[in-house]
């Protein structure tokens, strides 16, 4: 169990310094980009890359089924695993055909008569189209090789290849202030290009690594109707919290305009940004929950549940408490023109993050467990609701901000709802610690470092925006560490801890 969690330290902290690199770059490069384009073909860039990223809904449920099932055999140490890889791959190759033949040609007719796009850019706009739909195909092709590295636990080579990807961007963005031609082609043309490269570096890596990356075409029908089965009913979540976002996000341009539509993606922009930490904690931990299940280690699952929800929203808060307190400051530093509602609709995006991070380890159980069909019918029937209740809202003349708080509601019932549902599956587990361990020390720390930074704030009244950022920060830090020691830690995890913080010094003295 310590070696398993010292495993997840390390394997975060390799994704920590990926996200951070990659966050920087990628802060830079959307800058660089936008003005290199200029604003209408970057924005045909994101439209046309919106509409293909759409069909991730499909690809999705693969993801965390290929995951699954490959954390899963390893969990076993089943003899297995070259077959279950390259039939994994093998669907995810015929997968990629069917889509690929869906966006040859209702895509084509989309793009040709739908999208507003003038027509001296038509041309420009089918080859970006193209580039982009053999970025997602390949892209498509890699899962099972990420999957294979996320379930060896080699973050640190996920970390590299990924801060590759964003230092390649980089470069590519440079080079467009340079490029004569046709600057959206080359642009779509580029990224293209580090596409492929990336496939390739996926596949020597694994290849040369891990012995069951050696691929063969395999036709394994039991295996096929596994996965498919455990991805369609995560096709029916995945396609509910599709509509729950982006159909809310079609609602608010019917009822409020372009303007709210801009506020909500630069929200949705900013926050996936910071959420990228949590997310790369957790990439960290699924394996681990996966394999404890397959190993019957229950005991081990349920705490590892329970207190990778606590460190999912404790680290999340302890990153994005100052975009929370300061959202004016931050976004005016950012953007020349704040779009009405924009530090609303953070603030709000912010709220429903922390549930989501509390939620994920159970969603995570229950993909181990495999037993998801319930679990997928009711949550998508939440989620449908979601809309819905959206829908009736903004009919009725409530604003705006209602949309985020109808998702606030229900990501708070999903949580709760998981809980019950994963007691049913595996009776080791329990709700009530859960909520113990979690939930109530995570908002105990989230609303006491809350209030006190926003007091200090108003006590404060720094009258430079900068020092006052930079305050804030410091303050922010200090006061949500100090406040989870004190309340959120047990005595073994304080010690833990100290020790590592004491053995790392000592080594340096030494040294």
């Amino acid at each position: 169990m310590i070696r398993n969690t010292k495993q997840i330290a390390i394997n975060t902290l390799f994704l920590y310094f990926r996200s951070i690199v990659v966050m920087l770059i990628g802060v830079y490069t959307s800058r660089v980009v936008l003005q290199a384009l200029g604003v209408d073909d970057y924005g045909i860039y994101n439209v046309i890359g919106g509409f293909v990223a759409m069909f991730s809904v499909l690809s999705s449920s693969l993801v965390h089924a290929s995951q699954r099932f490959i954390s899963y055999e390893m969990g076993k140490e089943s003899p297995q695993m070259r077959r279950l890889f390259c039939g994994t791959v093998s669907i995810h190759l015929l997968f990629t055909l069917g889509i690929f033949v869906l966006f040859e040609t209702i895509g084509i007719w989309f793009l040709n008569t739908q999208l507003n796009i003038s027509a001296d850019r038509i041309v420009a706009a089918n080859w970006v189209f193209q580039c982009s739909v053999l970025t997602f195909c390949i892209n498509l092709i890699c899962i099972p090789y990420n999957a294979t590295i996320i379930a060896h636990e080699k973050m640190s080579v996920f970390a590299y290849i990924s801060i590759y990807e964003a230092i390649a961007k980089l470069g590519i963005v440079l080079l467009l202030t340079v490029m004569g031609f046709d600057k959206l082609i080359d642009y779509a043309v580029l990224m293209l290009l580090i596409a492929v490269s990336l496939r390739l570096i996926y596949g020597i890596y694994c290849s040369r690594h891990f012995e069951e990356c050696k691929f063969h075409f395999v036709y394994d029908k039991p295996l096929f109707k596994e996965i498919l089965s455990l991805s369609g009913w995560n096709f029916i979540g995945s396609t509910a919290v599709i509509l729950s976002t982006h159909g809310i996000n079609i609602l608010t341009n019917i009822f409020f305009g372009v303007t709210l539509n801009a506020a909500r993606g630069l929200a949705g922009q900013v926050n996936q940004a910071v959420n990228s930490f949590v997310t790369n904690f957790m990439t960290a931990m699924n394996p681990q929950i996966t394999k404890s299940c397959s190993a019957g280690d229950f005991d081990y699952m349920n705490k590892l549940m329970a207190r990778g929800a606590k460190y999912a929203a404790l680290l999340y808060w302890f990153i994005v408490l100052t975009v929370f307190v300061e959202t004016e400051i931050i976004l005016d530093i950012w953007l020349i023109e704040v779009p009405p509602f924009l530090p609303l609709f953070l603030r709000l995006t912010i709220i429903y993050s922390i549930f989501q991070a509390l939620s994920h380890t159970l969603y995570i159980g229950m993909l181990a467990s495999g037993d998801i069909k319930r679990y997928q019918i009711v949550m998508g029937s939440i989620y449908i609701g979601c809309f819905v209740l959206c829908y009736v809202l903004f009919r009725l003349g409530l604003g705006p901000e209602f949309g985020y708080i109808s998702t606030i509601l229900a990501v708070f019932i999903v949580l709760f709802v998981r809980l019950q549902l994963l007691k049913g599956m595996i009776p080791a587990f329990s709700p009530q610690y859960f909520i113990k361990e979690s939930v109530i020390k995570s908002f105990c720390v989230i609303i006491l470092s809350t209030g006190i930074v926003f007091l200090l704030k108003y006590i404060i009244a720094i009258e430079n925006k900068y020092f006052e950022l930079l305050v804030i920060l410091l303050l922010s830090v200090t006061v949500v560490v100090v406040i989870a020691w004190a309340l959120a830690f047990h005595c073994h995890e304080r010690t833990m801890i100290l020790n590592q913080v004491k053995k790392r010094y000592k080594h340096k003295f030494e040294r």
